[in-house]
Parts: C-alpha cells; structure tokens; sequence
C-alpha cells in the first residue's frame, strides 16, 4: 500500500550491514540462525507504534470526532448541506432549460401569447441560481442553503409569483388578443420588460460579485472585520444597486408577462418592502461608517422612485 514501508525491502536489498534473511556469518566463520518469527513481529511492532500510524484525518484517528463535528453542517438536511445545494441546483437547472426551450419553441412554432410563462420560469430559476452561485463564488464563508432564496419572505414571495402565473395564464388563455397596454403599446412595453428584466438581474449580480464578503442577504446588527463600505464601481451609480436590480428585475418580468394587476401589485408591495428595508439599514451603516456613509448617501441615490 502507498505510505506504507515494505517489510520485504531491506531483507532482499543484500545490504552488507544488516542481517540476511537466514542467517549472519561471524568473523570466526561461524553461522548463528535467526529467529525469523522473533525479528519478523519485532519489526511489525516497531512499524505499527511508528510508521502505521493513521493520519489525522482517518474516522478512526483521535481527531475523527471533532472532524465529525465540524463536518456535520455539510450533511443532508443541515445549513451547508452539499446534497441540498446540489439537488437545488440541479432542479434549477433543468428549470432553466425547459424554461428557455419551451419559449424558445412557442415563439417560433405558433402565435401563442403563453411564451410568457414558460419565460418567467427561466428568469425566476436564473435568479435563484444565481444568488448562490454569486454568494458562493464571492462570499464563500456565508454560502449556505438559504442562499437560493427560495424560501426567502415565504410564504408572501411564493403567493406572489403563484398569483402572477395564474394571471398571464388566464389572461392569455381567454382573452389572447386583449389590448392590456394603452395606445397600442403593448409590444413596446414587452420589450422594455425584457429590458429591465436583463438589467434588474446584472446589476444585482454585479453588485454582490463586487461587495463581496460585505455582501449580505441579511441586514447586519453588528459590523464584521470583513464588512467595509464600498463606493466604487457600480457603488458610485447606485446606493443600494442589489435593491435596485431586484426591484426592476421583478417589475420587468411583469411588463413582458402583460400582468397589469400583477404589475402593480408588484411595484407597491416592492416599494414599500424596500424603502422601509433601507432606512432600516442604513441606520446601522451610519452607525459602522459614520460621516463617510451620510456623505455617501447625500452624493448617491438608490434609483428606485420616490426613495432618496
């Protein structure tokens, strides 16, 4: 075995200095037997108190149990556990995919209107994936289950998004050619919601690539000595650019599903979520950074109407 010393090795190598494998010649030319058995469990003993001792890390070296703690929060059904986050990624994956063909295949092959739910599917699984994945990559340490936000503000977001399905279905199902937008511009506001939807999402995720371990989907009580105050890049745009994508991104999705109660649903139920969320935060971040973040916050805006 690898690591493992050959007890055959010294015994055939005919090294001079040491015993041969039946016997050792006297200079008085005599031959004195050995007792093989003896040497043979005299070395095993030395070799297993030595050379065979298992490594730190075996299940049954000394340390195994406080590895076995350590390790328990990956197991299934725990905060970090790798078979959770593999079997959600793996659904949203296929998610993705069916979401994506089957728009793609509605388009192309009939004048179905119902494009628009298999598209909300791939931009609802693209943005959970997402958050992890970003969270992951960039902000490791914090990276758990939760992080997909999927059952984030449950069970308000899934209602939401349940009631929103449910609209473009109906809708596009029993009035297909309905007029939803004024003037005739419905085919233009679909595709500024694409747009936006687009947008919502890069900005959100090149938000938390850039922020990093100061990312956080949670908003923080106490400063961490990893949490510093970033105002370059995309920070030098938009004083909250993560609430910012997520508001337009969502806003977005609804404008290209033609969800006209959805859409306004949406834009009040997220506006006053977020305009009491960021004064909420910012109390603390004027408490972490002081007058470097009231600066900050007078010279930047959040880009999200009617929120300062």
């Amino acid at each position: 075995m690898s690591g493992i010393p050959s007890l055959s090795a010294p015994l055939a190598s005919g090294r001079s200095d040491g015993p041969s494998a039946h016997h050792r010649r006297h200079s008085r030319g005599q031959t004195t037997h050995i007792n093989i058995t003896a040497a043979t469990a005299s070395a095993t003993h030395h070799l297993s108190e030595a050379d065979l001792s298992l490594p730190t890390d075996s299940p049954t070296s000394a340390n195994s149990n406080s590895n076995l703690v350590n390790d328990r929060v990956y197991f299934p059904y725990q905060p970090k556990s790798l078979a959770g986050i593999a079997t959600r990624s793996f659904c949203l994956g296929i998610a993705v995919t069916i979401g994506v063909g089957a728009t793609g295949a509605t388009l192309l092959y009939t004048s179905s209107p119902l494009w628009r739910l298999p598209f909300f599917l791939a931009a609802l699984a693209t943005f959970h994936f997402l958050e992890f994945w970003t969270t992951a990559a960039y902000n490791t340490r914090a990276a758990d289950v939760k992080s997909f936000l999927l059952t984030a503000n449950w069970p308000g977001y899934a209602i939401a998004h349940g009631f929103a399905t449910l609209e473009c279905l109906l809708t596009n199902t029993f009035w297909p050619n309905r007029a939803w937008a004024p003037f005739g511009s419905g085919a233009l506001l679909c595709l500024l919601g694409l747009a936006l939807t687009v947008i919502g999402q890069v900005v959100r995720s090149v938000a938390m690539v850039q922020a990093g371990p100061s990312f956080n989907h949670l908003v923080q009580h106490q400063r961490s000595s990893a949490h510093v105050l970033v105002t370059s890049g995309i920070y030098s745009r938009f004083r909250h650019p993560s609430y910012f994508g997520f508001f337009w991104w969502a806003l977005g999705t609804q404008m290209a599903m033609g969800n006209v109660v959805s859409f306004v649903a949406y834009a009040a139920v997220l506006w006053k979520f977020f305009s009491s969320r960021i004064k909420h935060e910012e109390e603390f971040l004027v408490k972490f950074f002081g007058q470097e973040y009231v600066d900050y916050r007078r010279r930047v805006g959040t880009k999200i109407p009617f929120v300062p």
